[in-house]
């Protein structure tokens, strides 16, 4: 079919075409991508988070130029800029998706409006700073602070356009719909599967549904993840440039071993070389982000790289790691992800040194999405176990299964 006539953009999604969680912050994923509930939805997740940080920034202002005017325009900008950078591509790919065009006409034009979303979010950003530097160049002149920066030498020059231009890909195309568009990509194709799973009526598949739905779960980056590393980007930019171009480093590897191609959603030849790496790539952000006090280890011998292993389920420890272990204990933290064979079963185990097991840890969306695909594709020949760590410290998340089994 060539139109949109398959289903309506004002319907909640199939459970077999929805990718997403139940909770609050997430629930505009029901919807489809480019919808106008899913629109709204989306907008009042980002306009809070933005209106959080407009909140501090204000604030910071507000002590340093002594004048609570001066706060509320900083405020305000602050606000209404960011916003207006978020919504711009997914508001104008929402009003093409309204106009029900073929859908090769359709998806082109989806493309070209979060693309104009992403120039406009350029011009907006530039002239909300310009206000915000003249709005706070009385307060600064007044304590005797300059408000403009001295001229760079032309190295430095060089480097700030470069971050710049790394800024607009990365922030401004993620941050104002790049991942939203990948989302409306994907959905197309899980409804194809859907259309052709009710034709067939094969349970193969269903089972191929399943695996696209872990890969774009795989995909999924969280608002509060995304908005806290493109923030420490963008304070970076002026303050540290190398620091700055590290964590865009960090960033797009993650992205680039995380998103897999368009048309390689499935899974379906995913091994356990393809999860190792894109914990690498993780871990390698997480440490850039968290200043340096995390260290990790990735242990596998190559003869192990090529076996299947089920996508999505061993990011998922590590990210409970970092979150439930290092995150809330102060200090340096270790994170492990270690390999082996035994016997005929292949052994990968998480091992982190952080604040240990706590009451709920084992029961929690991530963790029981692991226990059900492990049912689902191994029965009672895979395991998965979460126990405290050999020393003490720390948890292990061990996953059993069998060598060569097929993922």
């Amino acid at each position: 079919m060539t139109r949109h006539d398959d289903y309506s953009l004002r319907q909640t999604l199939p459970s077999d075409v929805l990718v997403g969680g139940d909770a609050v912050w997430s629930r505009y994923r029901r919807y489809p991508v480019f919808g106008l509930r899913w629109l709204m939805g989306r907008s009042l997740l980002f306009c809070g988070i933005i209106a959080v940080v407009a909140a501090f920034i204000g604030a910071g202002t507000g002590v340093v130029v002594q004048d609570l005017g001066v706060a509320l325009k900083v405020a305000a900008t602050q606000f209404v800029a960011f916003s207006l950078m978020a919504m711009l591509g997914p508001a104008l790919a929402t009003a093409v998706r309204h106009r029900h065009w073929p859908v090769a006409r359709e998806r082109k034009a989806v493309v070209i409006a979060v693309l104009a979303g992403m120039v406009l979010s350029f011009f907006i950003d530039r002239v909300a700073s310009a206000y915000i530097q003249q709005s706070m160049a009385p307060g600064l002149a007044a304590i005797g602070l300059k408000p403009t920066m001295p001229t760079p030498a032309p190295l430095v020059q060089a480097i700030g356009l470069a971050l710049n231009l790394a800024g607009l890909v990365v922030v401004y195309g993620l941050f104002g719909g790049g991942l939203a568009l990948r989302a409306y990509f994907s959905e197309r194709q899980r409804w194809d599967l859907h259309r052709h799973a009710q034709a067939l009526g094969d349970l193969e598949s269903r089972v191929h549904e399943a695996d696209l739905r872990l890969g774009v779960l795989q995909a999924q980056v969280e608002p509060h993840f995304l908005f806290n590393t493109l923030a420490s980007v963008r304070a970076l930019v002026r303050q540290d440039p190398p620091q700055a171009e590290a964590t865009l480093d960090a960033l797009v590897d993650f992205l680039r071993a995380t998103i897999p191609k368009l048309r390689d959603d499935r899974g379906l030849h995913a091994t356990l070389g393809q999860q190792l790496d894109i914990c690498t790539s993780y871990l390698a952000l997480m440490r850039v982000r968290m200043g340096g006090r995390l260290t990790y280890a990735v242990q596998a011998d190559d003869a192990l790289r090529p076996l299947p292993f089920p996508p999505s389920l061993l990011i998922t420890l590590v990210e409970n790691a970092i979150k439930h272990g290092i995150e809330p204990r102060p200090g340096a933290g270790h994170v492990e992800v270690i390999a082996a064979r035994i016997d005929n079963h292949l052994s990968v185990r998480v091992v982190d040194d952080g604040a240990g097991l706590q009451p709920g840890l084992s029961t929690g969306m991530g963790l029981s999405n692991v226990r059900e695909q492990l049912a689902a594709r191994y029965g009672r020949k895979a395991a998965f176990s979460l126990v405290a760590g050999p020393s003490g410290r720390g948890v292990c998340a061990e996953i059993q299964l069998p060598a060569g089994s097929p993922a």
